[in-house]
């Protein structure tokens, strides 16, 4: 059934999940480890070129540095008998905040946080590895069943070599998350990702994206490099999300939140008055990488279960966000704590919207 079986004799093609310019994505099945994989390769007519071969392997390499719980994760690279490389990947159970803005129109101020300060838990952890994401958007933001967000699609990553990817003079990204010195080829930094984080944020927010360019010359000619005004855009947004979704927009990389650690302290007061943790209403619908946006339909309240299940792991994103903030380079890494006193863990709590603002206050306390 796949070339992919024929030459691994592992993988089986279950059906299409989508696929763009530079890859297609398969749902599999992974027969020795009896487990579904999403299974990426890149397109048929870019097979050939082997600068484009070695970027696409080198996105697995980047990625499998990678192990954290809001990254999805990477599990082998290959060829398949066409000679076309693969990445076989984590699936994710769920939907993409493209397909959950779809579905629900604008999300509580609460529950925008909240899912930004996951986000911002992964980037922390890419960029402590010194890896910018380059494509951050809804699409590639994949919340699963069990309310864990995850940051995935590292094809245009860059790493510590800087290395610029572009495809017959044309710069990689979508055009309506890109931050301006990325659409205008400058070099970009983890700043970019800050940008297109307050970007998410923004969408989720206001139910449409700050912009509607869909390519860089569209982009330059409605002046799209110009900040929106976020507090006549979004009036009933709390002030302090306004300003850090502001902030993230700033033209200049250097007026931005000096790091996704950053960021998440600004989105933590906010979140920690989400009521519910956002879940995906129907646990039999999946996702991974590409996915078309669902049809609307209407909301399901997430059983207390479920709420109290997301909550733990929200705590798992933050602590994992401790970690990456003492990694940082260049964020403002937290002061380590004297060796004859320890840090408690957050309060434990009844329900899930106590426990997460337990959380934000923890991480309020003991992120700076």
């Amino acid at each position: 059934m796949s070339s992919v079986a024929r030459v691994l004799g592992r993988y089986e093609l279950v059906r299409p999940l989508g696929h763009g310019a530079m890859a297609t994505v398969d749902l599999a099945r992974d027969v020795e480890l009896d487990r579904p994989v999403a299974l990426k390769r890149l397109a048929e007519n870019l097979s050939r070129d082997e600068d484009l071969r070695r970027r696409f392997l080198r996105e697995a390499r980047m990625a499998a540095r990678l192990a954290h719980p809001n990254v999805v994760r990477v599990f082998d690279v290959g060829e398949d008998d066409d000679g076309r490389p693969f990445i076989a990947m984590e699936y994710v159970e769920g939907e993409t905040l493209a397909d959950l803005v779809g579905r629900r129109g604008p999300l509580p101020a609460g529950e925008a946080a909240a899912l930004g300060v996951q986000a911002c838990a992964g980037l922390a952890a890419a960029h402590a590895a010194g890896l910018v994401h380059r494509d951050v958007k809804p699409q590639n933001l994949l919340l699963g069943n069990d309310g864990i967000l995850k940051l995935g699609d590292f094809g245009i990553a860059v790493g510590h070599e800087g290395t610029r990817l572009t495809v017959a003079g044309t710069v990689l990204g979508t055009a309506g998350y890109l931050a301006p010195e990325q659409a205008r080829g400058e070099q970009v930094t983890a700043a970019a990702d800050i940008y297109a984080v307050g970007a998410v944020l923004y969408e989720l927010l206001a139910g449409e994206p700050a912009r509607t360019a869909s390519s860089l010359t569209e982009l330059g000619a409605a002046d799209g490099f110009r900040p929106p005004d976020v507090a006549a855009r979004l009036p009933a947004a709390p002030p302090e999300l306004v300003a850090a979704v502001s902030a993230c927009l700033a033209e200049r990389p250097e007026d931005r939140p000096p790091s996704a650690a950053a960021l998440a302290r600004l989105l933590a007061p906010v979140a920690s008055e989400a009521d519910t943790v956002s879940l995906p209403a129907d646990p039999s619908r999946r996702a991974t990488e590409i996915l078309a946006p669902a049809a609307p339909r209407k909301s399901r309240r997430p059983p207390p279960r479920r709420l109290a299940m997301a909550a733990a792991l929200v705590l798992a994103a933050l602590a994992g966000l401790a970690v990456a903030v003492a990694l940082s380079a260049g964020g403002h890494a937290p002061k380590p704590s004297s060796p004859t006193h320890a840090v408690a863990p957050p309060r434990t709590a009844q329900n899930a919207a106590e426990q997460a603002r337990n959380l934000a206050s923890w991480l309020l306390q003991h992120g700076r």
